[in-house]
């Protein structure tokens, strides 16, 4: 069984090095490039699916749709969920990177994005950057809508939506791709691997690079590697 997992391309935040996780930051151009020769890549290694998972965010929603499109797959299911949405930044959100190095200290920043349980700095309940504003988490129970969250939180949310969710339709044989995020992605590579939280940390997922999982029975990882280009 084969499992494909893809991170966005390149988005407008990603290019001005600004923190996005749920902020709605598009593709660029680049961006689209890196999903369309994602597609070229899955297309040229003969792999089909039977149903697709992405976040709601339209960077990998936008990812996903252009694979499907290369590929000749528009028509399979699309389930969006929350669930894979990217790493909340909390009061991160919509700085720039380096600005925010300058600021607080390289080691600081680095801590809020790599660690596996360091909190960044939440937003406060009338920020406007706040989720429970947006449309698209209104029917979502509020509580469970973070105010910023460390990868530890991002696992919480994505293991059991992995496990109720998406697992099933695998050991149904059905074949998957997961359009989604950095984040959300080194969180379900966490729990695939069983990798310590400190090796977690380590783990860099690049844009627009199909991640392919050989599975067993059991969906435990037998094989992987990524399509890189000169696989053909």
């Amino acid at each position: 069984m084969k499992l494909t997992i893809v991170r966005h391309g390149q988005s407008v935040f990603n290019q001005s090095n600004t923190f996005t996780g749920w902020e709605d930051a598009d593709l660029t151009e680049q961006g689209i490039a890196e999903a369309i020769e994602a597609g070229k890549r899955i297309q040229r290694h003969g792999l089909h699916f039977d149903i697709a998972f992405t976040s709601v965010l339209t960077r990998a929603i936008k990812t996903l749709y252009y694979i499907l499109e290369e590929t000749n797959q528009l028509w399979i299911p699309v389930e969006k969920s929350w669930r894979l949405n990217e790493r909340h930044y909390g009061a991160l959100q919509r700085l720039n990177k380096a600005e925010t190095a300058e600021k607080y200290g390289q080691e600081q920043v680095h801590q809020w994005r790599r660690s596996f349980d360091v909190m960044p700095p939440l937003l406060k309940d009338d920020d406007k950057r706040q989720a429970k504003k947006e449309r698209r988490y209104q029917l979502l129970d509020q509580k469970a809508i973070p105010s910023g969250e460390n990868l530890k939180m991002t696992l919480e949310r994505v293991t059991p939506y992995w496990m109720d969710t998406i697992a099933p339709q695998i050991k149904q044989g059905k074949h998957v791709i997961i359009a989604a995020h950095g984040n959300s992605i080194r969180a379900l590579v966490k729990h695939l691997e069983n990798l310590s939280d400190e090796d977690i940390v380590n783990v860099e997922i690049p844009t627009g690079v199909p991640l392919i999982y050989e599975l067993n029975e059991k969906l435990e990882p037998t094989n992987k590697y990524f399509l890189e280009n000169e696989q053909g």
